[in-house]
This record gives structure tokens, sequence and C-alpha cells, in this order.
């Protein structure tokens, strides 16, 4: 019978060797993005359970590897999820995200309070000074800190803000770009996000100062700004809710006024996450294709630029994996281990998708009825 059980598991070897052929990547290799294996079951788990299994396999302790970041790089560049049969779980999401609409008005409260209620000091730990959790723009920037300050006045100059102007800022987090805006341009702000540790830290945060943060959904939002910006929840919205998600901000904007969306991309056009992600990271959240976009945006808006900087993602992801490995002592006594490898594999990961440019970050600035005589692109 052992011999008959070490034959299957080596035919599952066998098995994911082959999809490794010219990856540059191997089982207890040399290199540090090589895969060390402490469980000989984790082939069979890849092929069967596919991402969701490898991430689960990690977290297990049943594998391991120095480079995170780069064995990602290199499973992305050789677009090994096409190569893999997809699991039940994730087929399962897929049928289900064809007929539920798993963001809806009720659903959503639940989502972000799994991942952005999950402890402030967390997130104080690992992002910027400001608080920032999206993605940096690093040109001309030595430092996190100076890359998302470098972002922020990129996204004010992309939008001409004027000073007295009343700015929307959907999915604002702890309040970081409101509290940017009012100090260096002089506007006043309204953001409104569904995470209730956000809030009540973005008001300790931003007080006594011209901003307004609502714990509330956007599908909520019925007054007139003369902006409107949303830095990094798009990817939260869903694709049953981008057409609703563009109407509201189309009567939210005051005519003339401008519209920033910054959202991580994809460049295929998809209806759930990936599996692992979705489990413990990101509940029902998926990245949209410049395809979805558009036709949500069809008789809406006019999109007067994009901008893509998408490979700066993994210098900030990097970044922040270096501030929570480093401050990880710090809060050890209110998670375990477990989360620990969890939030390592998640960074690192997503790291490797954007250098390897699997994944995108755009910065569209669109318009109600086209800038008179066209946009100045903003770099």
């Amino acid at each position: 019978m052992s011999k008959i059980i070490d034959n299957t598991k080596n035919r599952y070897r066998e098995n994911i060797e082959r999809l490794l052929v010219g990856t540059d990547i191997a089982f207890n290799g040399d290199n540090p993005w090589d895969i060390r294996v402490y469980n000989s079951d984790l082939y069979q788990r890849i092929l069967t359970q596919g991402s969701l299994g490898l991430g689960e396999a990690y977290m297990d302790e049943w594998w391991d590897c120095h480079q995170l970041d780069e064995l990602f790089n290199k499973i992305c560049q050789a677009q090994l999820e096409n190569k893999v049969v997809v699991d039940p779980q994730t087929f399962m999401n897929r049928i289900l995200g064809c007929v539920v609409n798993r963001q809806s008005l009720r659903h959503a409260p639940e989502l972000i309070k799994w991942h952005y209620d999950i402890g402030n000091d967390l997130y104080s730990r690992m992002l910027d000074k400001r608080l920032t959790y999206s993605c940096g723009y690093w040109k001309d920037a030595k430092n996190l800190d100076e890359a998302q300050e470098h972002k922020f006045d990129l996204i004010c100059r992309k939008l001409n803000l004027q000073a007295g102007q009343k700015i929307l800022d959907i999915g604002c987090g702890w309040g970081s770009f409101m509290k940017f805006a009012v100090e260096r341009y002089r506007v006043s702000c309204v953001g409104v996000t569904l995470s209730r540790e956000q809030v009540a830290l973005g008001k300790e945060l931003c007080q006594d100062m011209p901003i307004e943060i609502r714990l509330m959904d956007y599908r909520e939002l019925h007054e007139n700004f003369d902006h409107i910006v949303s830095i990094g929840m798009f990817e939260h919205v869903g694709f049953k809710n981008y057409g609703e998600y563009m109407r509201v901000a189309n009567r939210c904007l005051k005519d003339g006024g401008l519209f920033l969306l910054h959202t991580i991309g994809s460049s295929k056009s998809r209806i759930t996450v990936d599996a692992w992600m979705g489990k413990y990271i990101f509940p029902d959240s998926m990245l949209p294709s410049i395809k979805q976009i558009g036709k949500a945006a069809e008789g809406q808006f006019i999109i007067e630029d994009v901008h893509n900087f998408g490979a700066d993602y993994d210098k900030t992801l990097m970044c922040w994996f270096d501030n929570f490995s480093k401050n990880w002592q710090a809060i050890i006594e209110n998670y375990d281990h477990r989360f620990f490898l969890m939030w390592k594999y998640y960074l690192l990961s997503c790291a490797g998708a954007f250098r390897a440019r699997d994944n995108q970050l755009w910065q569209i600035v669109l318009s109600k009825n086209g800038v008179p005589g066209g946009y100045t692109s903003v770099r």
C-alpha cells in the first residue's frame, strides 16, 4: 500500500515539475525563489486545490521560500494559473458570481469589516506616516512617505484643485488624501467609508479641519461636489455594481468637475478574485479591466486620461512588508503566527504580481461632458 501511495505522490510531483519547465522555479533548489517542501502531500494539494491550496499550504508551513515576491513574479510571468485545472471552489465562485450580487448594499459592510477593521495598530505600523493604503507614486520619491505625498499631489494637480472647492472622497480610508488636500490646496472634503475603525481614527486625525468622514455606502450619496476622487476602493465594488457606481459619481459631480478613479486593474475581464485572496484577504473583491471600466462609464463620463503606474506598486508593497516585519513584535500580542504567514504571503505575492506586470494600477480622469479644448495630462 505504501508503494502505491508513494507512486501517486511521485506522479503529482512529476505533473507539477512539467508545469514548471522553463520557469526557473524548482522544488528544493538552490535559488532564493525555489520552493522548499516540508510535506510531500503539497504536490497533490496544489494540483487539486489550485491557488487556494498553495496559499493554505504555506500558512500550514508545508513549504517555504526565501524570496516569495520573486517566486510569484516568475509564476505570473509564466502564466501558470492558465495551465492548472480550476479547483472546485473557484469554479463554484465563478458560477455564484454570475448570479448573486455579492457586493450589494446589504452585504458590503461585512466584506469591508473583514479586512479594514482588523486593527488600526497593524496599519499604523505598516503604512506611511499619513496612513495611506494604496500605491505610492515613486517618480522622484526617495521613500514611502514621499511616494504617498507625491501621489496625493499628483491627484490634486490632475483635478486642478482650487481653494474653496468641495471634494468627495469615495472610500476615504483614514482620511489621508483629504487631510493632504485641505493642508496644501485649502479645499473642504467629505469622505465615505464602511469601516468603523477607519471612521473612528480618521475623525481623530482630521479633527478641527473642514473634513467630514461618514460611515456610509457610496450608493446613499445624493449631493453635489466640485470634484470626486476614489483611491483604491473600486476593487470592492463588484462587476454587477460598476454601472451604478458610475451613475452615483455622475449625479454627485457638478458640471465642469472632474472625477479621478485610482484603482488596481486586471489585463483580463474577471468576475471573481483569486480563491486564496478572496477567502483570507479581500472577500468578494475583484479587479476591473479597462473594458469593464469603459463599459460602466459609457453614457456617464468621458474618459479624459489614463495613467498606468502599476510597477510602482511593487516598491510600495515591499515597503509595507518591510514595515510589517520590522514592527511585528510590537503587535504580536494581537495576532498569531498563522496571521503573520498569511499577511506575508499576501504582501509579497502581490508585489511579485505587480513586478511581473500581471496587475495594473490606473489613475483615470473622467469628465461629464468633456473638458473644453481638451484635458492636459499631468504626470
